[in-house]
């Protein structure tokens, strides 16, 4: 019988409590030896205020944003922290009470106000939150930290101070756009978001902010939309996350997660609804993939189908003779993951935290494999003729083309004893003292989430190797490398530590595609160890290079980037 690591002392709590910046950035101690190549800035976002005053933030996606950074330089490492002085932050501050409505907290009326005035503030349309709580990435020289409205807040990514929020809805038609925009070597950005479509339908715009040219005019006001995709259903667009990006193609994978607008317009303020409030499921659509020619903007006239899941990340999309192969983390089922995602359930007990989570849906990174060339007398008949892969399309009389994928990880349902995969291994950690095969089991009854690639190199091309988060019921509490050509794993783990999403960063003369380093910010509340540290494994077997330790409480991260020195 194979166990399951258990967290009963509840440390992942620590990762929900608020935290105060740091005026200064502060020298870390470090165990091992940091390579001497590994020069330049780690920049993270996550919440890092969790309640204002007596007023407390109900969702994961709700506390006010803190940017991270550890600094890399000959061999030493400091960390530095500060609150985005976004609009929702400083108004929070200044008035002492949540002002603007997040994604699952509901921002009540001032109470100073009288019944009048506020009845009138309700028509002046809904306050969007610039909440830039879940990414940082670069523009021409600049950089942006985002949440997945209309607005991205520029920051200085030498002192983490707030420079100015952009508001993207005055340079391009777009409601919002996804924290998960493509940049293409040359600096170029893709991004998704939906927007108001022909006959006043819905439907999602790639847009397209070019690097910076000669002129340093500031490439956003150079944003245009690139082509088109239209929405499922007329007034509910899908939630988007990511989507993916080859050479030659934009693939949008639309979930029956769906947004209802109307919901969102009108109610909003009358009765208190909050961004989370309007998401529903169309439990009978399925997922529809949408597929575009990128240099030249057009929508191809492909109906590609498959069954309900949730999507919130892309681990890569590449091009193989006359094939797209599109690998997701997916979440099996159409009911919203956000849902299990209150802070009330993430800091419960441990065994109220599995309760919770064996009800959700349950993940599985897939392979989908896309034909672009059809022909209607294969009708019936599977496509996907490349050898190396499971997946299959199948042509229906409809046109619409049925696809079923290969499975790149996968496990049983949380709480069941099943057989480990045979493939898999797992190294660079310390196996179960009753039976040395147990990390396997347990890599493989966890999700594999926040998918990482050796991104600069094989964003979009031919791959092997990706990493990614292992969430055990939802608990961030291992790091995973994974081959998805041969499924063979590699895991690093601690007990009682909770890393952070990992990030690569290449060796500067690397010749392999694993060679270089991983990044993570690990939360560790056991006594003996500092409360938190940025780890460094090995990009290549996941053991450990070092750690720079730090003297305070470092919250839950999402997503963010290496800007090389």
């Amino acid at each position: 019988m194979y166990s399951q690591v258990e967290h009963p002392a509840g440390g992942y709590k620590k990762l929900f409590e608020t935290v105060e910046e740091l005026s200064s950035p502060v020298t870390t101690h470090v165990t091992g030896r940091i390579p001497t190549w590994l020069r330049g800035s780690l920049l993270r976002c996550g919440p890092g205020l969790f309640e204002v005053g007596s007023e407390p933030y109900y969702h994961l996606f709700d506390g006010q944003a803190l940017l991270h950074k550890f600094d890399f330089k000959e061999g030493h490492v400091t960390y530095h922290r500060r609150f985005i002085r976004t609009d929702c932050y400083v108004r929070a501050m200044t008035e002492k009470r949540i002002v603007i409505t997040e994604f699952g907290t509901y921002a009540y009326p001032d109470p100073c106000k009288n019944i009048f005035s506020r009845f009138f503030s309700y028509f002046k349309g809904v306050e969007v939150t610039d909440n830039a709580l879940v990414n940082v990435y670069p523009v021409g020289e600049d950089y942006y930290a985002c949440t997945e409205t209309n607005f991205i807040t520029r920051i200085n990514p030498d002192t983490l101070e707030t420079i100015k929020q952009v508001d993207l809805c005055k340079y391009v038609s777009i409601n919002g756009v996804t924290a998960h925009p493509h940049i293409e070597n040359d600096g170029t950005v893709y991004n998704i978001g939906n927007c108001f479509g022909k006959n006043f339908a819905l439907a999602y715009n790639i847009i397209r902010i070019p690097p910076l040219q000669a002129d340093k005019e500031d490439p956003i006001n150079k944003s245009q939309v690139v082509v088109q995709f239209p929405c499922s259903d007329r007034f509910k667009p899908s939630y988007v996350h990511s989507f993916g990006l080859t050479p030659n193609y934009i693939v949008f994978v639309e979930t029956p997660v769906k947004i209802n607008l109307l919901k969102f317009l009108s109610s909003w303020s009358l009765w208190g609804a909050n961004y989370m409030d309007c998401f529903e499921s169309n439990e009978t659509m399925g997922v529809w993939i949408h597929v575009a020619e990128k240099k030249k903007g057009r929508l191809l006239n492909l109906k590609y189908r498959t069954s309900a899941f949730n999507l919130f990340h892309h681990i890569n999309t590449y091009e193989d003779n006359g094939f797209l192969i599109v690998d997701l983390c997916t979440w099996k089922g159409f009911e919203f993951i956000y849902n299990y995602l209150y802070l009330v359930n993430l800091r419960a007990n441990w065994d109220e935290v599995k309760r919770h989570a064996e009800k959700a849906p349950q993940p599985e990174a897939r392979r989908y494999v896309l034909p672009l060339n059809i022909d209607k007398a294969d009708t019936g008949k599977n496509l996907v003729t490349l050898p190396y892969t499971t997946a299959t399309a199948t042509l229906h009389s409809d046109e619409t083309i049925w696809l079923e994928p290969e499975v790149i990880f996968s496990g049983p349902r949380h709480g069941t004893n099943e057989t480990p995969n045979p493939n898999s291994t797992s190294t660079a950690c310390t196996p179960c003292p009753t039976d040395p095969h147990a990390f396997i089991y347990l890599f493989f009854i966890v999700a594999f989430e926040f998918p990482q690639i050796n991104y600069k190199k094989y964003s979009g091309k031919p791959y092997t190797y990706t990493y990614g988060l292992g969430l055990n019921h939802f608990v961030p509490d291992r790091l995973c490398k994974l081959n998805v050509k041969t499924k063979e794993t590699w895991v690093w783990q601690e007990p009682d530590s909770y890393p952070s999403e990992p990030i690569f960063v290449s060796h500067p003369d690397a010749l392999e595609e694993d060679d270089g380093v991983v990044l993570s910010i690990v939360v560790s509340p056991g006594t003996g160890p500092k409360p938190a540290y940025l780890l460094i494994l090995s990009a290549k077997d996941m053991s450990e290079v070092a750690r720079a330790e730090v003297e305070v409480n470092i919250p839950v991260t999402f997503h963010g980037c290496f800007k090389r020195a």
